[in-house]
């Protein structure tokens, strides 16, 4: 049996990565707190790769304030959601063999 591949987004490798945007994808913002604690990573880790995925505009960030704290969140873009649902797609297909 041959499986395609085709449909698997490179920028969804990374587990932390993966790990954004599902959660992104059934929560309409996160902070980055409330991330680093879902994916238990450290402050640098989680960091670059959100950085990455904003570059690939896949999420948006807002900063704001908080009784004098900075407050980042975050939300996944029309665009990072639809390249997540297809990626998903492409792996459920994977998985079912029919790729």
């Amino acid at each position: 049996m041959k499986i395609s591949i085709n449909g698997l987004h490179k920028a969804f490798e990374s587990r932390i990565k993966l790990g954004i945007m599902a959660a992104l994808a059934v929560n309409p913002t996160l902070d980055f707190n409330s991330l680093k604690e879902f994916l238990d990573v450290t402050d640098g880790n989680l960091a670059s790769h959100l950085k990455a995925l904003e570059k690939d505009e896949f999420i948006c960030v807002e900063k704001s304030f908080i009784d004098r704290k900075t407050n980042t969140t975050y939300a996944a873009t029309k665009l990072g959601r639809k390249a997540f649902s297809d990626h998903v797609n492409a792996l459920e297909k994977l998985i079912k063999g029919i790729a």
